[in-house]
């Protein structure tokens, strides 16, 4: 049997053209049309992926994501939304969304974004254990946390994979398109504002003073870079 994936959507077309494809594309998958089910069936099941849907009846896939992770059920979301500008928000500290998509969306482009998901996160941190260390914030691999001045910081997945990322190579600048490629593993041109406001994320929980950065620079024109602070 495949990975089981939950499609979650109050729109039975949508639903239905999802299962079509996720399931051609040899995966299982299960399904629910409301926030209060999409929860229930999150709790008591294990998926590897719950595509959810932004906008749904009784609570909406926001609300869904924050019960999830508030509960310590860390199953990998991908987030469908209408709402271009609220990408902050889907992917925002107090949701932990891995990742999201705005529809319309093509069906080959939501089973390269569910291969990707899968991938990375059944993919460990390459890790010996050994911390890393950047004048005060001090990072743990195996443990998805760091600690800034001995003050433990925690992150979503994606963004300790990210600051991780950025600090096994310090002082290189990295390009937002390399970023996705190794951090989210798209083999795909994808949407580089998920870099930045990831980032920004990582400057809100690591950065003395997140509008002036010290660790994670902005190189304009290139990308981003994590660099010992003087």
């Amino acid at each position: 049997m495949g990975k089981q994936i939950l499609i979650v959507d109050d729109e039975e077309s949508i639903v239905t053209l999802l299962k079509y494809n996720i399931e051609n594309a040899g995966f299982t998958t299960d399904v629910a049309y409301d926030g209060e089910e999409a929860y229930q069936k999150a709790t008591e099941n294990s998926y590897e992926l719950i595509i959810l849907d932004l906008m749904l009846p009784k609570f909406d896939g926001m609300e869904v994501c924050r019960k999830l992770r508030k509960n310590d059920i860390d199953i990998p979301i991908l987030m469908l939304t209408a709402k271009d500008e609220e990408i902050d928000k889907i992917l925002g500290l107090e949701l932990g969304a891995d990742d999201y998509l705005t529809k319309p969306f093509s069906p080959k482009e939501v089973i390269a974004r569910v291969k990707a998901i899968i991938r990375r996160t059944q993919r460990p941190v390459e890790s010996y254990y050994q911390a890393i260390r950047i004048k005060d914030l001090t990072i743990y691999p195996e443990r998805y946390e760091a600690e800034i001045k001995e003050e433990l910081i925690t992150f979503t997945r994606k963004e300790f994979e990210l600051l991780y990322y950025l600090a096994k190579h310090k002082g290189k600048v990295i390009s937002r398109d390399q970023l996705l490629s190794s951090v989210w593993d798209y083999d795909f041109v994808g949407d580089t504002r998920i870099v930045d406001v990831h980032v920004s994320h990582l400057r809100d929980k690591i950065e003395p003073n997140s509008k002036k950065p010290v660790y994670i620079k902005t190189v304009r024109g290139l990308g981003y870079k994590l660099e010992e602070p003087v």
